[in-house]
């Protein structure tokens, strides 16, 4: 399976799945459109975590961001942009995530991965900066994880 097919089965499965889709959030804001959703790296198929270098487990998760410039009349353009995204404990405890660019033809990903425990809300804070732009673009999006 060619590498671009793995990512867009990756992103195409994020909607169809039960679990992911609950995930499934985006933000519009300045003529751009961030979609942001988290999932354990266990529902990815071993061939996509393999070719991207995941590791499957219940108790990993992954932050998928990407960055859209809204186009009237199409579906938008994948631009690149600077990404960052931090999480925070319910103490106020910050920890970054190190996010990882995925190239995929005409598409861009950030990947940002994590541990996660049962019943774990894991709150994220994201800033966007695309790229030809110099304002930062916030948002936040907290998912529940269940591993057990």
């Amino acid at each position: 399976m060619k590498r671009h097919h793995i990512l867009s089965f990756l992103c195409a499965a994020s909607l169809l799945i039960p679990f992911w889709a609950a995930a499934e959030n985006s933000t519009s804001v300045d003529g751009y459109t961030i979609h942001h959703n988290a999932f354990t790296a266990d529902t990815l198929t071993p061939e996509i975590a393999k070719a991207y270098g995941f590791q499957r487990s219940k108790y990993r998760g992954l932050l998928n961001i990407s960055v859209i410039k809204d186009e009237p009349g199409t579906t938008g353009t994948s631009v690149p942009a600077q990404v960052e995204a931090k999480i925070v404990t319910l103490t106020g405890q910050t920890s970054a995530l190190a996010m990882r660019e995925i190239k995929d033809s005409d598409a861009i990903y950030y990947i940002g991965e994590f541990p996660v425990h049962n019943e774990q809300t894991v709150d994220f804070v994201i800033e966007v900066i695309p790229q030809g732009s110099n304002k930062t673009l916030m948002m936040r999006m907290d998912q529940q994880f269940f591993t057990d």
